[in-house]
């Protein structure tokens, strides 16, 4: 959840350039990730780092900048076509002088624009926290929050019917994310959802090392990875952020996923490139794969570990991938054998390369 609100308020560290703002960024999102989301939504826009990132700094009077004001209609709330300009230009005014403070984001009365505006029909002298109270009374305030979840975690395109069941849940639940998140996973639904998302990279990442049971010496082979992938954490591309879907899935991050497993499979951190260390660790030890790697699997026949591999992974194996599994493993497979641990995990290596392996 935290990832995805990552994804959702974004704050680049490249924009930003203040360490702990984007520390107190991400420590916001945690402490509300599964909290209530206009409450949150309200302590977003007050975020020194959110602030310097949509340039709320150089919002006063006379001199509006409305980049805050459009990304909390258009952005973080209620989506394109549900809103008009003046909607955002009298937003903009409610948030001239609010500004960087020690503590978040404070008002500067000298620069700050006291008029009476009129925000979606009501009029008044409004702030932050008054426009956010306004934008959650309107009709489609839960569905575009409920769709980044549905696309986040079960598909990449849901159907209208299902951000607008869950929306409506959503609204009646009061904006909290806790109530939704459940009603979403644990509703026995007709979703269908198999094979309809593909993974991100993190996820493919941490699956591979969840199955492996390896646990890093450092982050940083997995960042470097994740950047490779156009996952940049605490630098999206935009403030749209990652677009997600199809684009995590093109020849070349398909080609640098393959890598990747076959560096984790053979017991290796690095991603793109071999530091001294890691090749003297591997020279002085033999059994370096057997220290790092711990791939569990029970014995049985080789069909018998291909169909426990692949419930697992969680997906079908077609007759051309059986095949080519058995050819892997072979029908005289001995689970008691020397090298059975290597030759399964060869299997492994194989079977997180293929295309189903890319999609939940």
């Amino acid at each position: 959840m935290t990832l995805l609100l990552h994804n959702h308020f974004v704050a680049t560290f490249q924009k930003v350039k203040v360490n702990y703002w984007v520390f107190e960024h991400n420590q916001l999102l945690r402490k509300h990730a599964f909290g209530n989301f206009k409450e949150l939504t309200k302590a977003i826009i007050k975020n020194n780092a959110m602030l310097r990132y949509l340039d709320n700094v150089d919002n006063r009077k006379g001199k509006i900048n409305e980049n805050l004001s459009r990304e909390l209609l258009e952005l973080f709330t209620l989506g394109i076509g549900n809103y008009t300009e003046d909607d955002i230009k009298n937003g903009a005014k409610a948030l001239a002088g609010l500004g960087l403070g020690e503590n978040g984001g404070i008002y500067r009365d000298r620069i700050a624009d006291n008029d009476e505006i009129v925000y979606f029909g009501k009029k008044g002298h409004f702030k932050a926290d008054d426009l956010v109270d306004i934008i959650f009374k309107q009709k489609n305030s839960p569905y575009l929050f409920t769709r980044k979840i549905l696309e986040w975690f079960i598909y990449d395109t849901p159907s209208e019917t299902l951000v607008t069941y869950y929306g409506d849940y959503f609204r009646k639940q009061n904006f909290e994310i806790k109530p939704l998140l459940e009603k979403i996973v644990m509703e026995e639904f007709d979703k269908k959802t198999a094979g309809s998302k593909i993974k991100n990279p993190l996820e493919y990442s941490l699956q591979i090392l969840s199955e492996l049971q390896i646990n890093p010496r450092s982050n940083r082979p997995l960042v470097a990875f994740l950047k490779a992938q156009g996952m940049d954490l605490f630098n999206q591309p935009n403030v749209k952020g990652w677009e997600g879907g199809k684009s995590w899935l093109t020849s070349q991050i398909y080609f640098q996923r393959n890598n990747l497993a076959d560096l984790y499979c053979s017991g290796r951190e690095i991603f793109n490139q071999k530091t001294k260390e890691n090749r003297m660790e591997e020279n002085n030890s033999p059994n370096f794969r057997n220290t790092m790697v711990n791939l569990s699997w029970k014995t049985g026949t080789n069909k018998q570990i291909i169909r426990e591999l692949s419930d697992r992974l969680l997906f079908q194996v077609d007759n051309e991938s059986q095949k080519d599994f058995e050819t892997i493993l072979k029908y005289d497979f001995d689970s008691q054998a020397q090298n059975a641990n290597q030759a399964v995990l060869r299997l492994f290596n194989a079977m997180v390369k293929e295309p189903e392996f890319q999609l939940i």
